[in-house]
C-alpha cells in the first residue's frame, strides 16, 4: 500500500498528513456524491417546487493510518452546496487539530494529491 503526503488547506493554515491514494478516492467519492445529492436538493428548490428542502443525511468519513482523520458535513445547515464546510478533524497520540475547511477546497486538494500520486 502506497503512502504519499495530503496536504489539507485550511482557512487559516495548512495540515500535511501520509494519506494512501485509496483513502483519497474513497473520501473524494463520499464528498462528490454529498455535493451532488446537496445540488439536487438545491435544483429542486430554484425549480419552484414547494414545501421545505428535503432532509439530507449527514456525511462521515474516518481513516485510521499514520494518524486518524475524521471529515463530518451536515449538508442540512448550507444555503448551497458551494457554502457548504465541512469539520476536518486531525489527530495522533500527541496532537489534535479541527477545523472547518471549504468542501470545494476539500474535494480541489484531494484531486490535486490523485493527480500527483497516479
Amino acid at each position: 500500500m502506497s503512502v504519499s503526503s495530503l496536504t489539507l488547506n485550511l482557512p487559516v493554515g495548512s495540515a500535511t498528513f501520509s494519506f494512501t491514494p485509496q483513502a483519497a478516492r474513497e473520501l473524494a467519492a463520499e464528498l462528490n456524491g454529498l455535493l451532488e445529492r446537496s445540488k439536487a436538493v438545491s435544483a429542486e428548490m430554484t425549480a419552484g417546487r414547494p414545501g421545505k428542502k428535503s432532509p439530507q443525511p449527514p456525511m462521515e468519513y474516518r481513516y485510521t493510518g499514520d494518524v486518524f482523520l475524521e471529515v463530518f458535513c451536515n449538508p442540512n445547515i448550507w444555503p448551497s452546496p458551494f457554502a457548504a464546510k465541512v469539520l476536518v478533524t486531525l489527530r495522533d497520540d500527541r496532537i489534535r487539530i479541527s477545523a472547518e475547511a471549504e468542501l470545494t477546497r476539500v474535494l480541489e486538494d484531494l484531486s490535486q494529491y490523485l493527480e500527483r500520486v497516479a
